[in-house]
């Protein structure tokens, strides 16, 4: 049983160590003592389904430690580094955070450790570090989670991406990552750095591309789901083509990396077009929902209006770069008032106390104006809409994805606003 030190304890790295510790003896180091003291006492440092059980349960096993010393990476035959990279207000990564932390803890390594890294880093990284480091072996294996479904991602990938530069760093890799049965894809270090840069880039290519076209079919009369689903049809695109309707992508890990790659063409002087309009054209998007309720406000003086969904994505508690908040915080610098609500979020942290929290739905939609449909939570299904919508002053509903159509439809008088129908 190998002896694996996860570096990063926020979502990735509490995931990785939680789910790790099924297989091997798992450390997970971190420098950030309030992160500690609540993953040894059980609980992961925001909310994902299933993870607090999963910590506990290893604790209980004795394959699971925390620690926030760096000397306990000397006994690691893989120190996985799982950082989450900070990324700013313009979706620019600030890679030199992620970078200190981890040279606290190169020194404490034994030659011939294994430094896998899974922190959205530039291509190149690898590289500059094996020169820095030239006793250690370095390897890149990108992050595959999902908010909410970070379990499930982890411990059933369709392949797992591995970029090694040294023959050496493959038995241990091999030997840690066989217990996920998933095919191993073998490439250099720089191609699997640059296969997380691309495969995000073309998820946001893809939703950006889908919400132009909603935006031609909003004039035109056509209906952007069913052009969607001809799109599908065809088989050099496929079923499960990242092609919805709908909301901008946000929460900063495509733009991230849409960012990263027009920094490298900018740097090495290498003019591209097509990857720096993805981010100009999801902007543009951004504003669509608080458009739309301009038009719907016209002429309404002190309007309200009810926002369901703050987390960045269902079953999650995070908020940051969350769209739900932007379009809070927009609605209220133009004089609107809101009543938010989430089904998590029952109090705000430092950075959301604007926020205004209503205790429930029902808080939320009485006399408002409009009702936005922000994160799909499932329970939104199940919600009395007919009594909710008769205790708005108007029944709007804004629903970019087209979450609660069903459920709202038998309303009388109702104005249902999507993205991409007229």
């Amino acid at each position: 049983m190998l002896k694996i030190t996860i570096l990063g304890l926020w979502h990735l790295g509490s995931v990785t160590a939680a789910c790790l510790a099924r297989h091997h003896h798992v450390t997970g180091l971190d420098f950030d003592e309030p992160v500690l003291a609540g993953l040894r006492a059980g609980r992961a440092p925001l909310h994902e389904p299933g993870l607090d059980e999963l910590i506990a349960a290893g604790l209980a096993r004795g394959q699971l430690a925390f620690s926030g010393d760096a000397a306990v990476a000397a006994q690691a035959d893989v120190l996985w580094v799982c950082y989450d990279t900070p990324v700013d207000a313009d979706d620019h990564s600030d890679v030199d955070w992620v970078l200190s932390r981890l040279g606290r803890v190169l020194p404490a390594l034994r030659p011939g450790t294994v430094v896998l890294l899974s922190s959205q880093l530039p291509v190149g990284t690898c590289a500059q570090l094996a020169t820095c480091h030239p006793t250690l072996h370095f390897a890149c294996s990108p992050e595959n989670l999902r908010l909410g479904q970070a379990i499930e991602a982890f411990e059933k990938p369709a392949r797992i991406i591995v970029g090694i530069s040294s023959a050496p760093a493959r038995p241990a890799l091999e030997k840690m990552l066989a217990p996920l049965g998933a095919p191993l894809v073998w490439m250099r270090p720089e191609s699997a750095e640059m296969v997380k840069h691309a495969l995000n880039s073309f998820l946001a290519l893809s939703v950006a591309y889908i919400n132009e076209i909603a935006t031609l079919c909003e004039i035109v009369g056509a209906d952007a789901q069913e052009v969607a689903a001809g799109l599908k049809s065809d088989p050099r695109i496929g079923p499960r083509a990242y092609l919805g309707p709908g909301g901008p992508f946000a929460g900063g890990t495509l733009a991230r990396d849409v960012v990263t790659l027009t920094k490298l063409g900018s740097a090495q002087k290498l003019p591209l077009a097509l990857i720096p309009a993805i981010k100009e054209s999801n902007d543009r998007h951004r504003g669509w929902a608080f458009h739309k309720l301009q038009s719907a406000l016209a002429g309404i003086k002190q309007p309200v209006v009810a926002v369901l969904g703050l987390a960045y994505t269902p079953n999650t508690s995070a908020l940051r770069r969350s769209a739900a908040v932007e379009l809070c915080r927009q609605l209220m610098q133009a004089g609107i008032q809101v009543q938010a609500h989430d089904p998590l979020i029952r109090t705000a942290d430092a950075e959301h106390r604007d926020l205004p929290l209503a205790a429930s739905a029902t808080a939320a939609l009485r006399d408002a104006h409009a009702v936005v449909i922000c994160t799909e939570w499932p329970e939104f299904l199940a919600y009395p809409w007919p009594a909710l919508l008769a205790s708005m002053t108007r029944p709007v509903v804004v629903d970019a994805n087209r979450f609660v159509e069903k459920a709202v439809a038998p309303a009388p008088g109702l104005v249902y606003l999507t993205v991409g129908r007229p």
